[in-house]
């Protein structure tokens, strides 16, 4: 088995006094593997921001200990900075009134690029983030979604083998957005572990193969994104659209593994969804048996989105 690019065993950072400690992280046991793109989610105040800082050697952690590309974040914060890409949301870390070029060139210089290879770095970066055409204007110019290109260029300049995203998407429209995600996964099918932190579910969709839930510190969930949806208890959602009288979703006519609610739009007209732990050859049967004598419109059925299933485990940790 190849060593994971992150790993996390027992990480606790708290912070105050003795007689006001609050741990943000509880003993996090986590890892990233090569080529992997693992999504951080987690409510605010979850930790997620703790975490990040650590393995970017930004904040030290209170006990345990993680490596990153083998080393770890104490020890050899220098090797773990070399190896490692980070790239943050919005406009924090860019020099606005220099141009694209004179951005990359400066973080490149940085994370100790020599003068041999630092205009080619910065060349292949800008191919790569499709920003040659504009490196030499101002960054005070640039619109939003090239501000992130050039934040994730900037954490390319290195080579890293490791890369922490935090909310890379963030206020981008929905051509930019999609760029981004094809530069990132670009970047996993090379070999790079990504650690991803989005509030944009979709993004971690399209991007993650496995799914970490952070919650009070801890990692509550540790699974692929199919697994969580179902663990969430909601494979799919029926929606029915009717007139006249709804039908009755009494407690004897529904199994445990469904729940329903029904709402009137109009006075006439109703809708009814019914959510599904899972799909099987029964829900058909059920479906014979709630919808007999009523009137029905429309029928539509669709799986459920992480969202859906996000709020659903939350809510359900929320003490």
């Amino acid at each position: 088995m190849s060593p994971a690019a992150i790993r996390v065993d027992a990480l606790t950072r708290t912070y105050g006094q003795r007689s006001k400690t609050v741990t943000a992280l509880d003993g996090v046991c986590m890892q990233v593997g090569y080529g992997e793109v693992v999504a951080l989610l987690g409510v605010n105040g979850s930790g997620k921001t703790t975490l990040i800082k650590i393995l970017s050697t930004l904040l030290l952690p209170t006990s345990g200990s993680a490596l990153v590309d083998g080393h770890d974040v104490v020890r050899r914060a220098k090797q773990v900075r070399r190896a490692t890409g980070v790239v943050f949301g919005g406009d924090r870390g860019l020099y606005t009134r220099l141009t694209g070029r004179d951005n990359l060139r400066f973080f490149g210089m940085l994370a100790g690029l020599g003068r041999r290879d630092l205009a080619s770095s910065v060349d292949a970066a800008l191919e790569q983030m499709n920003l040659t055409g504009a490196a030499g204007k101002r960054v005070e110019t640039y619109s939003r979604g090239m501000r992130q290109r050039l934040h994730l260029a900037i954490g390319l300049m290195a080579s890293p083998k490791v890369l922490l995203l935090d909310e890379p998407t963030v206020g981008l429209d929905p051509v930019e957005s999609q760029r981004l995600r094809t530069a990132i996964l670009q970047l996993r099918s090379r070999g790079v572990a990504i650690l991803l932190t989005s509030h944009y579910l979709l993004d971690v969709e399209k991007l993650a193969t496995r799914v970490l839930l952070l919650s009070g510190g801890r990692i509550q969930e540790d699974l692929t994104l199919a697994e969580f949806v179902r663990v969430s208890g909601h494979a799919a959602t029926v929606t029915i659209r009717g007139r006249g009288a709804a039908p009755p979703l009494t407690a004897d006519r529904l199994p445990p593994s469904v729940t329903a609610r029904c709402t009137r739009p109009e006075p006439a007209t109703w809708v009814v969804d019914l959510h599904l732990r899972e799909w099987s050859g029964d829900t058909f049967r059920l479906l014979d048996t709630l919808l007999a004598g009523v009137k029905v419109d429309d029928v539509q059925v669709r799986e459920t989105r992480l969202e859906e299933a996000f709020e659903a485990i939350s809510t359900r940790l929320t003490p």
